[in-house]
């Protein structure tokens, strides 16, 4: 029971006040309190100076602003007025419901995102990708966060839909997850690292940066409490609810929640079955006057009578399904519903009588001894203790206690079936004799409680024995006997009637409630569980009566009327008169409210009050709320008959507020109401008898306008009513209804258009009514409820080919607006009156084109799912959205120069998104793409052909052969060039596979051709350089004959690349100019060692001279033995060997260096040493017959020897080394040796015998 503060009483004192001062624009009108401290300062002067004196004429303007002001303060009294009548309805739903209940299955719903919180959730992503946290994340992470941060928090689509609020925060999460996992799954495998893990490690940090600094406890803690309050409600909490939904103020809910008695449940109940019988009543009005509504059949009529008592009679048996006997406070989740579907007719007394056995009531009593008073006689330390029962129930004891302190304290708990039982307490005191058996008891007393008796403890005087000398003993007892359920009122009363109580005696009554319909008085006897007699109240009126004469005792006196008997009642004084009264008032349901006399008094006197009956009643609390509800004017609001009210337009108006307040609450309910306000609505409807179709006819238009106006509702909401509404109205009887009314149609046809016009809109900006596919499953509701819609009537499914036509026009409209939208995104400025530079425009249409491709990523990611059933015409869609494209990227492309490849990453950007597009791939848009660039390819590939001929041909006569990575100069660009075309072929990815083949040949033949150019012109100038160096050991190796072999390499190498063939073909090209290479390498090899060859000839044409048998022979002999007498004249020969190993040795180091082919360096080393080696047994053959000089001798030993050991350093093999020819010139050079070591002089330590020694002088 909501009791009114003190803050409140203040208030009602300054209303009260204030209402004295304005004065009445009329007799008997009144102004709301409310409204008082505003219209008192327009009327009452104006009523003042038309008493005194005539006004002068106000202008017409003046005149109508003032009528404006006026009517307008009219409307929003009668709004205020309607919704304090419709707030009462709704509290009386509230208090008593029996019908509904708060639904718990219905899906909980997210808190919305704000503005301010989306603005706060981007600063967080920011921080973490500007590297202000201190959340550890690696690279591929950040580039996640990077493009959910570009692409969905900065979306203005989703700033749009957090103005309107559709997004909650579980659906960032959600759009976060959907985006990552492509990435994830794209992801190289791990050992030990599932994608599973990466995935939720991911959803952590993301749940981290979202989080931000808040603490996840108490985020937790509100989401809990959230949550909770969505679930189930308290009665408290509905009501404030709906104090804010109809604007009631607290004052105003106190009073009329006082007056109105909702915390009196029988009050409530009985208000209940007041308001079916008017109902019934109104029913029979109806058939009688022939005041139907119209319908769209004359034979529903009767049916809509009927229709009416069933609804009646369905909440008579639930009404009577409610226990009675349930205590403690009404719980709204532990509503029971009824389903007994039988109607309940007041009138067959027969079948409803009772008999005394079937009133059955049951009590507890507390009965709690204190202490006894007058204890004297004892001696102090004796032991007294008490017992306490009740006549008929077990016998309980107290604890022991001293004669000199006899205070226990100790309760005892008792059970009976007796409204008036007997409760007996004895004082005991502990006999002290050997032979005593029992106890000595020392007095008793016997009280007979009532509930009404008070429950504070009191001073009771006991009956004592003989054995007691103390007279004057009492015991102080606190006896509590509390009232079951089911037990309404209960005292005394002086009765007298014609069938029951036939003679005028005072008795105790009790008012029993057996059923929700069924109420009885019964007079009760002490100690008798079953009533004396008893009145069935079925049917009967109570109203207060004048004292009956010759009726002696009783003060105040009633009376119960049924046709054919009247029972007199009579009690002691007024309050006791109004409370029964009041009490058989809510237990017979009849329609006549009872109003006392000293009421009718007052009323009549305005103010007076009778001087005989005005001071007990002021004194009762639910006559002081009255009073204080009639002195605010809630009066008429609380004794409104229901029944009089067109309750179809009230539930509209709170049903329409209530939609406004739920839309504007912390939750994203896309329309659907909490469970609390289902609740409230369901009974509303349920106990007001508002028609299922009405309800959800009002609701869907409510949906619509808010819809309309930019608020996002789920379809599955619209599809539910909608579907409720169709069924009824093509008469499938969804709630039991047989009638459709002709509104009821017409409405129903005017919103299934409505709702048409509106899917349609939305299915057009599908991606703006549902960003990122949120809400989740919208989209595809919305095409499952179109279908619907679609259809003539419940049965009749609509034609597949109408649904088609009818999406494929509105993804038409969307193709179209959707392009328009990305267009301005980007921001594309139309050539008009200035110059708009090509490159300008091709960057432009580039741009344009990365927005088309994430948008249709985008409908494919998101919304593809919704158009399961429909691909074929998303893939229409897409081709409509690229044909818009392709008008603008023709115009692009046409004001580009022909000279101008830059066009080209714009193919590569759209042909690699398309070729990867199942549907795309080669589709209208794709196979335009390629006629409109294989022109430029061909003509591209043409120019960089005869570019890279004449680079070639200026190249190598410019050619300085200076080594340049790899080759020269000349051959680094022809080959970077190549690749560079191969590689630009290749990433074109040309889908066509027949073009994209003659593309790869051609691309290859050209890089054989141009490869053999640059062998062949590499061989020439290798033959040119060498023929015009030095014959003689001043002979080098110079780096330009290196360069030109690594040229020869890095051509072999990289026609392996450019010259093959893929997919498994022969590789022709690469098989050709592998063959020229190698030829030509062959014949530069052979050129080489040609050199070598004539160096070594020039060495031994030297020592040719000293040939025996010879003129220059003997005189040179001759020269030098007369010269050495006197000088020391050098070795003969010794320089010309050491010039030759010295030739050979940087021969073999500049090649080995320079030369980046190992397998060339080994083939030319072989052949240098097998020609050389043949040419010195050769020249040793033909001096076969002759003794070789003695310095002949030292130089070929020394040349030999060298050359073997130096060849075999630089990996020559060993077979190659010990030819049988190295051999032959090694056993001649031996002979020759071991002749020449007996002749004069010897060879001076010069032997073919290998030695250390040797080795290290010459070195």
């Amino acid at each position: 029971m909501l009791d009114p503060s003190s803050s409140e009483e203040e208030s009602d004192g300054i209303v009260e006040e204030e209402s004295k001062e304005a004065m009445a624009p009329q007799a008997g009108s009144r102004i709301s309190p409310s409204r008082t401290s505003e219209s008192s300062g327009g009327l009452a002067p104006s009523s003042s100076s038309r008493s005194s004196a005539r006004p002068t004429s106000p202008s017409p303007s003046a005149a109508s602003e003032e009528k404006e002001d006026l009517e307008k303060m009219q409307r929003e009294e009668e709004d205020r007025k309607k919704k304090l009548q419709l707030y009462v309805f709704v509290m009386r739903c509230v208090a008593y419901p029996f019908n509904a209940k708060q639904p718990t299955d219905m899906a909980r719903r997210q808190q919305k995102i704000t503005k301010q919180q989306l603005q706060q959730t981007k600063d967080r992503f920011q921080a973490f990708l500007n590297g202000d946290t201190q959340i550890v994340a690696d690279e591929a992470f950040i580039n996640a966060v990077q493009s959910f941060n570009e692409v969905f928090l900065k979306s203005d689509r989703v700033a749009k839909m957090v103005q309107s609020g559709g997004f909650s925060a579980n659906d960032f999460r959600e759009v976060f997850k959907r985006h990552i996992e492509k990435r994830v799954r794209s992801l190289p495998e791990i050992d030990g690292l599932s994608k599973e893990t990466v995935l939720s490690s991911w959803m952590a940090k993301f749940d981290t940066i979202y989080r931000g600094d808040e603490d996840p406890r108490k985020a937790q803690q509100r989401m809990t409490a959230s949550a909770a309050s969505e679930l189930i409600l308290s009665k408290d909490q509905l009501y404030e609810m709906f104090q804010n939904i109809l604007g009631i103020k607290k004052f105003e809910h106190q009073l009329l929640y006082q007056a109105c008695q909702l915390d009196n449940l029988d009050e409530q109940a009985a208000q209940i079955r007041r308001e079916l019988d008017g109902r019934l009543q109104m029913a029979d009005q109806i058939a009688r006057g022939g005041k139907f509504p119209k319908f769209v059949s004359k034979e529903m009529e009767a049916m809509f009578i009927e229709e009416l008592k069933s609804s009646v009679n369905q909440l008579m048996a639930n009404l009577e399904s409610m226990p009675v006997s349930k205590g403690g406070e009404f719980k709204l989740q532990k509503l029971k519903r009824g389903h007994n579907t039988s109607i309940i007719d007041m009138g067959q007394e027969d079948e409803n009588t009772l008999s005394k056995s079937d009133v059955v009531l049951s009590f507890t009593l507390e009965v709690v001894i204190m202490e006894v008073v007058g204890l004297k006689s004892l001696a102090p330390n004796r032991i007294v203790y008490c017992t306490m029962e009740v006549e008929g129930g077990e016998k309980l004891q107290t604890d022991q206690a001293e004669a000199s302190k006899p205070t226990w304290g100790t309760q005892g708990d008792f059970t009976t079936t007796h409204p008036l039982p007997g409760v007996k307490v004895k004082l005991f005191t502990e006999s002290t004799g050997v032979l005593a058996l029992e106890d000595k008891e020392l007095g008793r007393v016997v009280l007979h409680p009532t509930p009404n008796s008070p429950k504070q403890s009191e001073l009771h005087k006991m009956t004592v024995t003989k054995a007691c000398p103390d007279h004057d003993l009492r015991i102080k007892l606190a006896i509590r006997m509390d009232k079951p359920q089911n037990m309404k009122h209960c005292g005394y009363l002086w009765a007298f009637g014609k069938n029951v109580w036939k003679r005028w005696k005072k008795r105790f009554f009790v008012l029993v409630q057996v059923s929700q319909y069924t109420f009885a008085m019964c007079s009760y006897r002490e100690k008798k569980s079953e009533p004396q007699e008893l009145l069935q109240l079925d049917g009967y009126t109570v109203d207060y009566s004048d004292p009956q004469p010759g009726l002696d005792g009783g003060r105040a006196f009633f009376n119960a009327v049924k046709e054919g008997d009247t029972v007199i009642f009579a009690s002691d004084d007024e309050q006791d008169r109004i409370l029964w009264v009041q009490a058989m008032y809510r237990a017979t349901g009849q329609s006549h409210k009872p109003v006392p006399p000293t009421q009718v008094q007052k009323l009549n006197s305005k103010g007076g009050a009778s001087a005989q009956m005005d001071a007990p009643i002021s004194q009762f609390s639910g006559l002081k709320d009255a009073d204080r509800a009639q002195k605010h004017g809630m009066d008429e609001f609380i004794s409104a008959n229901p029944c009089s009210f067109d309750h179809a337009s009230l539930f509209e108006m709170v049903q329409r507020l209530t939609l406004d307040h739920r839309l504007n609450d912390t939750f994203c309910c896309l329309g659907w109401f909490s469970p609390g306000q289902v609740f409230v609505l369901d009974e509303y409807c349920a106990r007001n008898g508002v028609r299922g179709c009405h309800r959800h006819l009002c609701y869907l238009r409510d949906l619509l306008e808010r819809a309309e106006s930019g608020a996002i509702i789920d379809p599955t909401l619209l599809h539910y009513s909608f579907a409720f509404c169709a069924s009824h109205v093509h008469g499938n009887r969804p709630d039991g209804l047989s009638t459709v009314k002709v509104d009821e149609k017409e409405r129903f046809e005017d919103i299934k258009e409505r709702l048409r016009v509106i899917l349609e809109n939305q299915i057009v900006n599908f991606r703006y009514c549902f960003p990122f596919g949120r809400p989740e499953g919208a989209l595809k509701a919305t095409l499952s409820l179109l279908e619907r819609v679609l259809m003539k009537d419940i049965a009749t499914p609509v034609p597949p080919e109408e649904v088609k036509g009818v999406i494929r026009k509105c993804l038409e409209q969307a193709a179209q607006l959707n392009y328009e939208r990305i267009k301005e995104y980007a921001t594309i400025e139309e050539n008009v009156g200035r110059l708009v530079t090509p490159a300008k425009k091709l960057e432009e249409t580039i741009r344009l084109a990365e927005l088309v491709i994430e948008v249709l990523q985008q409908n494919q990611e998101h919304h593809a799912e919704a158009f399961a059933w429909w691909t074929d015409l998303m893939v229409e869609h897409a081709e409509n959205f690229l044909a818009l494209y392709a008008i603008d990227m023709d115009a692009a492309l046409e004001i580009q120069s022909p000279e101008s490849w830059d066009s080209f990453p714009l193919f590569q950007l759209l042909n690699d998104f398309l070729r990867t597009d199942y549907h795309l791939c080669n589709g209208k848009f794709h196979k335009h793409l390629q006629d409109l660039y294989a022109p430029l390819v061909v003509r591209y590939v043409d120019l960089m052909e005869s570019s890279i001929a004449q680079s070639i041909h200026k190249g190598f006569e410019r050619e300085s052969w200076e080594p340049v990575n790899n080759g020269s100069g000349t051959s680094e660009d022809l080959f970077w060039k190549l690749e560079a075309l191969q590689t630009f072929i290749r990433d074109l990815h040309w889908p066509e596979e027949e073009f994209a083949k003659h593309l790869e040949s051609r691309i290859q033949l050209m890089s054989s051709n141009m490869i053999e150019n640059c062998v062949k012109r590499t061989r020439m100038a290798f033959e040119s350089k060498l023929t015009k160096s030095s014959k003689s050991t001043d002979f080098r190796i110079s780096p330009t004959l290196c360069t030109m072999f690594n040229v020869m390499v890095d051509a072999k190498d990289q026609s392996a690349k450019l010259c093959a063939m893929e997919m498994g073909q022969e590789k022709q090209y690469h098989t050709q100019i592998d063959e020229l290479i190698e030829e030509s390498v062959k014949d530069m090899i052979q050129f080489l060692v040609a050199k070598f060859v004539v160096i070594l000839e020039s060495v031994l044409a030297k020592i040719s001279r000293y040939d025996e048998g010879t003129l220059f022979s003997s005189f040179l002999s001759f020269t030098v033995k007369a010269a050495s007498k006197y000088v020391d004249v050098p070795k003969p020969g010794m320089d010309v060997a050491d010039g030759y190993v010295t030739f050979v040795r940087h021969s073999q180091d500049i090649l080995r260096d320079k030369v980046n082919e190992e397998v060339y360096i080994e083939r030319l080393f072989d052949q240098w040493y097998t020609a050389t080696m043949n040419l010195l047994g050769t020249w040793l053959t033909e001096r076969m017959e002759q003794q070789l000089h003695v310095y002949q001798l030292k130089i070929l030993i020394r040349i030999t020897k060298k050359k073997y050991r130096d060849f075999r350093l630089q990996g020559v093999l060993d077979s190659t080394l010990n030819s049988k020819m190295y051999d032959t010139v090694r056993n001649r050079l031996t002979i020759e040796e071991a002749t020449a070591s007996v002749r004069e002089g010897g060879m001076q330590g010069i032997s073919m015998k290998d030695s250390d020694e040797e080795d290290e002088d010459d070195d």
